[in-house]
């Protein structure tokens, strides 16, 4: 049987980094970029929960070299995002009725997405600017990222559309997104509107599953050549 390993990179990725994807043991795990990697792959760098959310939102640009200029997001995670290790901000006193931001510019995540920004367009040299904030709840990350592009509303949906058409679990959705539409689910929904030359792209998870657990079942299948949304087909806690 082949032996197979798929690590958590929202905590490994140094690790991952340095010693096995620059020589080609590990592969990125995010399905959207890698899909046909994933499959024969050996060893799996299971992506970062605010990463996928973010990079789900980019790519299409990225994979027909429209990224201009700089990238800025915002993104709020739920108190599951702060893993099992007990901190000040993690108790639920703290949590409730606030919200705050943290390690802005220098998220341990920014490293992930540059790295599939520079697999798609290495051409890219804006600045990529994310502030990661803490949420009043426990689960989903909610992510809104703003860029330039010169293409139409229309034209960026069909750009969505056409990336993620043969992918299961990212939708591009006709009306504003929320956590609820995908907590309990291993989704991605992203809505696009746009405004003189600035586009506003917002990308919801669970960053649970499709973020964590959900997408490393995700690439489990895919390795194995299991059916894609084995033990996935999950239904949001509310629609």
């Amino acid at each position: 049987m082949l032996k197979s390993k798929i690590i958590d990179l929202s905590r490994d990725f140094r690790l991952a980094s340095d010693n096995t994807i620059e020589n080609g043991q590990f592969v990125y795990g995010l399905p959207e970029l890698n899909r046909e990697k994933i499959q024969s792959a050996k060893y799996i760098a299971n992506p970062g929960c605010f990463a996928t959310a973010i990079q789900l939102a980019i790519l299409p640009f990225a994979d027909k070299g429209l990224l201009k200029g700089d990238i800025h997001v915002n993104a709020i995670t739920g108190s599951t995002g702060a893993g099992v290790k007990l901190s000040d901000t993690t108790h639920f006193s703290w949590r409730q009725n606030n919200v705050s931001v943290y390690q802005a510019f220098e998220h341990v995540h920014n490293s992930e997405i540059q790295e599939s920004l520079d697999q798609l367009q290495k051409d890219f040299d804006g600045d990529f600017l994310f502030i990661p904030q803490r949420g009043n709840f426990a689960r989903g990350i909610l992510a809104t990222t703003v860029l330039e592009c010169d293409l139409s509303e229309a034209e960026i949906k069909g750009l969505f559309s056409d990336f993620y058409e043969n992918h299961p679990f990212t939708f591009l959705v006709e009306k504003t997104v929320d956590l609820k539409m995908v907590v309990n689910t291993n989704k991605c929904f992203i809505d696009v509107k746009k405004k003189g030359r600035h586009v506003l792209i917002t990308s919801v998870i669970d960053n649970l599953l499709k973020g964590a657990a959900g997408q490393a079942i995700q690439n489990m299948n895919l390795m194995f050549g299991f059916d894609e949304q084995s033990g996935l087909k999950l239904k949001a806690i509310t629609y």
